[in-house]
């Protein structure tokens, strides 16, 4: 069957390896005094959309921090579980990593991979390492190889390869740590590989899915769902659940209202509780939520966004809110001549939007964003390179309303590492005035989708010195890695995160 999605994908990224769009304002057939007055008409856009934020209450729409310069776009940003940022570039700096230290906002080389990774897929394992699958050889050609990045050592290994080259490969962890790899390109002529494999932690070694072979878009969406399956979300339709036990299979789901929603973020708001958000082609302001806890879960539409987007990122935020940045609300792929700066935030009590800030530049295709431990977003690349009003080496932080609410709660003390379903005590001298306690495991995000943020609301009780909180019982619900633990008071103000490694492999999982 004719893949929509991924011919897309294919034809922007040969359009981005000779000649980004950004860069063509008379090549289009513009003339030159067009490709000047459009100049001024960015320039004019971008400053009121600049004026209006300053103006703003930022404990009403946040606030976005100067932009920094960096010496290449981030397009791939995982964070570490020491709470830096693992980030790489576009197409030959795919091999050229870095790390960025959010509290001195400064950069330093990364150990290379010996290969080129960019447009591979990413997760991270239950000891904090960070396995890459796939890559990039050539234009739309994947590698198979896969490698670890050790924090610790800043060392890379090479695993054993998976069975065909991947390009937009998507890492999903399992609940006992394992993670399942779907889709991604092999060539132009072989097309996508169909075969789903799990790479095995304990064993070193990769378990073919053979009877679940199917042809996905690139970088599907994917979810390990309450009862231990995996989820497809999209970006096209139907919906699909995948058993990982044995050899694997593939049962139909329900149907998106809206449908495909290329380079449309989506997110697991709740245990069970996904949303998707624009896309295209179009796009589309409409999102849709669904609950797979239901008896029969379907897809319905939540509010709609102010803007149309394309190419944007959604992030979960502390206190269970959804942050979108970036994106195009211009029919073209990647068109920055329609870029939509203003965030929103989506409420799930009240499935409305609310605009926020405005980011500085155009993030589109080839963007990030990534909740960093102390509350913020991270926000940075793009591919477009024509200023105004791009300017792709760049990345900014979002600081959200909470930010500006009132005095934060703080951590006193926290284990560094639970087993699952288990209770434990968190030391906070705010204990009496905490409403709710979150959880969200650690990012890791390209191409609009964050292949890695959970978030769980978790119970807790008021005890001596602090608070026993108890996680999930089920691995299904929180499987095995790292995730930063939020305190919220009661003006919804959240803590700064506390890392806490969780080992849920034994608890509630069906896979083996």
């Amino acid at each position: 069957m004719f893949d929509w999605l991924s011919s897309r994908r294919q034809k922007s990224e040969s359009t981005q390896r000779t000649e980004p769009a950004g860069l063509r304002l008379s090549g289009a057939g513009r003339s030159m005094k067009q490709g000047l007055l459009w100049v001024a008409l960015v320039s004019v856009t971008l400053a009121s959309a600049c004026t209006w934020a300053s103006a703003q209450d930022p404990s009403a729409v946040g606030q976005f921090s100067s932009l920094m310069n960096w010496n290449d776009n981030p397009t791939h940003a995982v964070l570490l579980s020491n709470g830096k940022v693992l980030w790489w570039g576009s197409f030959a700096n795919g091999g050229k990593p870095q790390i960025f230290e959010p509290v001195s906002s400064t950069n330093t080389v990364a150990t290379p991979p010996g290969y080129n990774i960019f447009c591979g897929g990413h997760s991270v394992l239950g000891n904090g390492q960070v396995l890459v699958t796939g890559g990039d050889s050539a234009l739309n050609t994947g590698v198979a190889n896969a490698s670890l990045y050790d924090p610790v050592s800043g060392n890379w290994t090479f695993l054993p390869n998976m069975n065909a080259g991947r390009w937009y490969p998507t890492n999903t962890t399992l609940p006992n740590g394992d993670v399942v790899v779907t889709s991604g390109e092999i060539s132009p002529t072989l097309g996508t590989d169909a075969l789903p494999q799990v790479w095995q932690v304990s064993r070193g070694t990769w378990r073919d899915l053979t009877t679940a072979q199917l042809v996905l878009a690139l970088y599907p969406e994917m979810y390990v769902t309450p009862n231990g399956t995996l989820f497809y979300a999209g970006p096209t339709s139907p919906s699909r659940y995948l058993d990982t036990t044995g050899t694997g299979s593939w049962t139909t789901g329900p149907s998106l209202n809206f449908s495909p929603r290329g380079y449309g973020p989506s997110v697991m708001y709740d245990n069970g509780k996904i949303m998707v958000v624009g896309g295209g082609p179009g796009p589309t302001a409409t999102a849709e939520i669904i609950n797979l806890n239901a008896p029969a879960p379907s897809w319905s539409y939540t509010g709609s966004m102010a803007n149309p987007r394309r190419n944007a990122n959604a992030t979960l935020l502390p206190d269970g809110t959804v942050l979108v940045t970036g994106g195009t609300s211009g029919a073209q792929f990647d068109d920055y001549t329609h870029a939509v700066y203003s965030a929103e935030l989506w409420s799930p009590a009240t499935g409305t939007w609310s605009t926020m800030a405005s980011l500085s530049v155009y993030r589109g295709y080839h963007s990030v964003a990534l909740l960093l431990p102390d509350g913020r977003v991270l926000s940075g690349g793009g591919e477009c390179n024509t200023t105004p009003p791009c300017n792709r080496n760049t990345a900014e932080i979002f600081s959200p309303p909470y930010l500006f609410k009132g005095p934060r709660p703080t951590i006193t003390s926290a284990p560094t590492s639970i087993g699952g379903g288990r209770t434990f005590f968190v030391g906070t001298p705010d204990a009496a005035n905490i409403t709710q306690v979150t959880w969200i495991r650690l990012g890791a995000v390209t191409h609009t989708f964050n292949q890695e943020q959970r978030l769980s609301y978790l119970s807790f009780g008021q005890a001596a010195g602090g608070l026993n909180v108890t996680a999930p019982p089920s691995a299904n619900l929180a499987p095995a890695g790292y995730y930063m633990l939020f305190l919220l008071n009661s003006s919804n103000v959240p803590s700064v995160g506390s890392m806490i490694q969780v080992d849920n492999s034994t608890h509630g999982h069906k896979h083996k």
